[in-house]
């Protein structure tokens, strides 16, 4: 299929929103052609049930016109001439044996018919199978070099011309009929496997906090994958930070902005860790998690509030004491 510029100089784009935009013309033309094509399959379906009925009809009619005969055959005969009455015989229940069978047949297509017929919903489920042409062309079964010859047979030629950051298509269908599409351009960097952009948020925030390998675990424990789908690792984080201009995690800085793990804020209380997360859940002290399995990130300044060391006193008074100095504390 040729695929011209509106310009003499060479332009370049991105084909992935190109393909989708010219794919959807394609659909939206093909659609009142598939759900026509619907509606002449019910109809065929119906006139092959009428035709089918008609032969057998026929074949009823024939078999019956020979069980008579037959049946004559046998009257006319000598009953003394008893090997030749028991073969008229045995040919006459034969081709009753074939009326009958007919006739079952007959019934069983008269039945199949009404079914059918009484099938409203199939004829909507037909039609809406008929219109439903974006699933078959998006399904992953559907070969391209099939969808290469359906646009090779309806399109002529598509004139492509770069104006900023848009892509302007016009699209000349067999025929003569025009088409004109605007498509956006893919922002610098951006691709079909591109990170999505609150894996890069989320990266960011968490560079904060820890390196690349912690930062890769917290990810996978998230659930969170790469553009391609695949799992971080750290040399994939570092490769995420550089092309994002994401600043590495260095050691100090996130004391001097007054940020405390779960850990170093157990410290500063004289709590443990799991009695300082139920201060957090139960809503006593301000706290920040990016997402699950990520470090809690606690404001030193937060400490020193009234009603966090009073929760942290009340905390400290349910430890039952010991007269033992050497006993040691069991961390709950």
């Amino acid at each position: 299929m040729p695929f011209n510029h509106g310009g003499a100089r060479c332009i370049s784009f991105g084909g992935m929103r190109v393909d989708q935009a010219i794919g959807a013309e394609i659909i939206a033309r093909l659609q009142p052609l598939g759900i026509e094509a619907a509606l002449e399959a019910e109809v065929a379906q119906g006139r092959a049930h009428e035709e089918k009925r008609h032969q057998l009809e026929l074949s009823l009619e024939q078999a019956r016109y020979e069980a008579s005969r037959a049946r004559r055959q046998y009257d006319a005969v000598d009953p003394d001439n008893r090997l030749v009455a028991g073969e008229l015989e045995a040919r006459w229940n034969a081709r009753l044996g074939a009326v009958a069978a007919l006739e079952d047949q007959i019934k069983a297509h008269d039945a199949a018919s009404l079914s059918q017929q009484a099938g409203t919903a199939d004829r909507a489920r037909l039609l809406s199978l008929g219109a439903d042409l974006e699933r078959a062309w998006t399904s992953p079964g559907a070969a391209p070099a099939t969808k290469k010859q359906i646009i090779r047979t309806l399109v002529e030629e598509i004139i492509a011309r770069v104006d900023g950051e848009t892509i302007e298509l016009v699209i000349r269908w067999q025929g003569g009929a025009h088409s004109a599409l605007a498509v956006r351009k893919n922002r610098c960097g951006q691709h079909r496997w591109s990170t999505d952009q609150d894996v890069v948020d989320l990266t960011r925030a968490l560079a904060r906090l820890m390196p690349d390998k912690l930062i890769a675990a917290t990810l996978n424990r998230a659930g969170k994958v790469t553009g391609r789908g695949n799992g971080w690792t750290q040399s994939r984080v570092c490769s995420l930070r550089n092309h994002h201009q994401i600043d590495v995690y260095r050691e100090g800085e996130r004391q001097e902005r007054g940020e405390l793990t779960l850990d170093e804020a157990a410290e500063a209380l004289a709590l443990s860790p799991s009695t300082v997360r139920r201060l957090i859940q139960d809503g006593h002290l301000p706290a920040q998690q990016f997402c699950k399995g990520a470090p809690w990130i606690i404001q030193m300044d937060d400490l020193g509030r009234e009603d966090v060391v009073q929760a942290a006193d009340t905390r400290r008074a349910r430890r039952p004491s010991s007269e033992n100095p050497h006993q040691k504390t069991l961390a709950l």
